[in-house]
């Protein structure tokens, strides 16, 4: 059975940190990422940053705490649960932002992405930069600020705009991975392409209700 993962702030209580099920197959997500990667993606790459975490949270009270309050406090942390914590969070919310069919984005979200960043298409474009300028590994990011305005933002490695640590700090609600395991078998060293692929497969629907849930925090 596949059931959709449940994201911060859904209204359910913590239940110790667990590793999802995927809501769709390793080949759904075909042409824009194709299933030996994400089938690799998934199974090995995810699935160590979380076995690595619980190892080193084992024994402390990280077990019984939400990653949001671990990465509040990430600077009080080792590397190992950083690189390792951030990595199992942050492929939680991508993959549940993935969608099968190509979906419009809610008014709702669309109004806030204008109001916030100009434009559909410059936050597009902001975004796209974010993807793109990352030097190495790590991430792109829209998310949300203590204020409750969008922003775009950047990341290196497995951190996110969670962490204590970051410059930029809010509640991310999209997020692309852009680590060479993210594209390399399908687009090579064309990271350009598959950014672009992204934008056909966003779950506009899981987005929006992060962004509701972020600013009812």
């Amino acid at each position: 059975s596949v059931t959709k993962t449940a994201f911060a702030g859904d209204g359910k209580a913590f239940e110790g940190h667990k590793f999802p099920e995927l809501k769709y197959a390793f080949n759904a997500l075909e042409p824009y990422i194709d299933a030996q990667t994400m089938e690799i993606h998934y199974t090995r790459h995810h699935k160590a940053y979380y076995t690595n975490f619980m190892t080193a949270a084992e024994g402390t009270e990280m077990l019984k705490t939400p990653m949001e309050q671990i990465f509040a406090n990430m600077s009080k942390h080792s590397a190992t649960v950083r690189n390792n914590g951030g990595g199992f969070y942050n492929h939680n919310l991508f993959w549940e932002n993935l969608s099968l069919v190509k979906q419009e984005i809610p008014t709702g979200l669309k109004a806030a992405i204008e109001k916030d960043l100009g434009s559909f298409d410059a936050f597009k474009e902001a975004f796209t930069k974010a993807a793109m300028t990352r030097f190495g590994s790590g991430w792109a990011w829209l998310s949300v600020d203590k204020n409750g305005k969008l922003f775009v933002s950047s990341t290196a490695n497995q951190d996110n705009p969670l962490m204590d640590v970051v410059e930029a700090q809010g509640t991310p609600i999209l997020g692309l991975d852009v680590w060479e395991h993210a594209y390399y078998l399908k687009y090579q060293n064309k990271r350009a392409d598959y950014v672009t692929g992204f934008w056909s497969i966003i779950d506009w629907n899981v987005v929006e209700a992060r962004y509701k849930a972020a600013l009812a925090k």
